[in-house]
């Protein structure tokens, strides 16, 4: 059946501060706060049917740029105006379109005028990325589909016009054959300045919730984990022999490690295989560890092979996935794996997974996907990126917002706004410590609520609580 088309109506920018409980360090850059936006979005239907959905994601400094030479406050000013370009963008549009098409409409366009604003493509396609999944939510309300649904009939009108390496590709086969999940393991993720053992924290938050990666793994009984690394071959192994002496306690674990773009060439990298493959007490660590995330800044992660770099371990690129091309231009100098995020657009997420399909199929198997974080919060955000990761097959998702945020109390979300997350998807959430939060039990999240009309989100946020974007201006440090 041809994909429904609709005309965009209205879109409405909000937003709402969040203060993270613990400072979380990435790389070179430390966030203690920073605002969610929030994006509401009306359609209509050509029977004349209207509909409103809604999209949410944390507006994070200094991952979708990292140039010096703007500021926290700058980087997400940039954020806010990607958006308002979108909106303003798929307002202007008159004709009715599939959801594909929309995306599909301005996808060049909102790159080229975010690179004339001083906007590069990851900021750029913040904007849409947040809006096509608004108006998602929207036409499965509209069609009283679950999202899963919606992908597996390819509702969106999901094409191949924007990656001709797919051409000929059988997308609605591919999409058919999806199959949503009702649980995923939780990856937590170790920040840089996050203690591994009692002894190391300075200054405890003392709010009753775990703080060390051991405390963690006694509350939520994770399994799988991700470890940030600085670009320092010799401090980064001395931190994973910290790191690996808690996790060998584990009858089984898996480690992912995220470069976050702080090596500044593939000889450190080299270095840092040689350091781990030579430290006895890193032997299980390394057998664990599934893949190297962006060790490369971007600017020249393509610039070299490294495919003898990943015979030691599969590399993935995140930061350097900026524009649908990407994977195809990084497997040919040695990439195997791509991640998925939500604040890159689900679309993306869906090619690439289909790239993956394919190549694996008919060129050369190992390419893969993988489920990243940039701290979802918990709430519209958190439940349409684990909507995603679980209808993609992935097995575990990395998953922070809930260590670093307070659940819904460290968005300044009411009781009110809480308790409705909290009726509407069982099993998702919990309360404790003052707050409705993400529950993760036995290391895994339960996602089976999520199988309902919409995509991912029953209930809304308290729209009389958020400030149009940009109208706060809450500072980000």
């Amino acid at each position: 059946m041809p994909a429904p088309e609709f005309r965009v109506v209205a879109i409405e920018l909000y937003e709402r501060p969040v203060a993270l409980r613990v400072p979380f360090r990435f790389g070179a850059t430390t966030v203690t706060h920073a605002p969610q936006a929030f994006v509401c979005a009306a359609i209509q239907l050509g029977d004349g049917r209207e509909a409103r959905g809604v999209a949410a994601e944390l507006m994070i400094p200094k991952w979708f740029d990292k140039s010096a030479q703007k500021s926290n406050v700058d980087n997400i000013d940039d954020l806010r105006r990607s958006l308002s370009f979108a909106a303003a963008a798929y307002l202007t549009e008159t004709r009715a379109l599939d959801a594909f098409g929309h995306f599909a409409a301005h996808y060049g366009a909102l790159i080229t005028g975010g690179a004339a604003a001083g906007l590069n493509p990851l900021t750029s396609n913040y904007g849409p990325a947040l809006i096509d999944r608004a108006l998602l939510d929207a036409l499965c309300r509209a069609l009283d589909v679950s999202f899963s649904a919606a992908i597996r009939i390819n509702l969106p009108g999901i094409n191949t016009s924007l990656t001709p390496d797919l051409a000929g590709f059988a997308v609605d086969r591919f999409v058919a054959g999806l199959t949503p999940q009702s649980t995923i393991a939780a990856r937590h993720t170790v920040g840089m300045l996050d203690p591994i053992v009692a002894g190391d924290a300075t200054v405890r938050v003392g709010d009753g919730l775990p703080e060390t990666l051991e405390e963690v793994i006694a509350a939520y009984g994770n399994r799988y984990f991700k470890v940030k690394l600085g670009g320092d071959p010799h401090a980064d192994v001395e931190r994973l022999v910290r790191v690996a002496a808690v996790l060998d306690r584990l009858p089984d674990y898996a480690v992912t490690l995220d470069g976050n773009e702080q090596y500044a060439d593939p000889s450190g990298i080299a270095e840092l295989w040689r350091r781990i493959e030579a430290t006895p007490t890193l032997t299980r660590l390394f057998a664990q560890t599934l893949y190297l995330e962006q060790p490369l800044p971007r600017a020249i992660a393509f610039g070299s092979d490294v495919s003898d770099l990943a015979t030691s371990k599969p590399l993935l690129i995140d930061e350097s996935d900026a524009t649908l091309d990407a994977f195809p231009a990084a497997r040919a100098t040695g990439y195997t794996g791509v991640s998925s995020k939500s604040c890159k657009g689900i679309y993306k997420s869906l090619l690439n997974a289909a790239r993956c399909a394919h190549w694996n199929d008919d060129v050369v198997p190992g390419s893969f996907l993988s489920g990243e974080d940039l701290t979802m919060q918990a709430g519209i955000a958190v439940q349409q990126d684990l909507a995603l990761a679980g209808l993609l097959g992935l097995r575990h998702v990395e998953r922070n917002g809930h260590h670093y945020v307070n659940g819904f109390a460290g968005q300044s979300a009411g009781d009110a706004e809480q308790r409705a997350f909290l009726a509407a998807q069982p099993g998702l959430y919990a309360e404790s410590h003052g707050s409705v939060r993400l529950a993760i039990r036995d290391g895994l999240i339960d996602i089976s609520s999520l199988e309902a009309p919409g995509f991912a989100a029953a209930a809304q946020p308290d729209w009389t609580t958020l400030e149009p974007l940009g109208a706060a201006r809450a500072d980000a440090t």
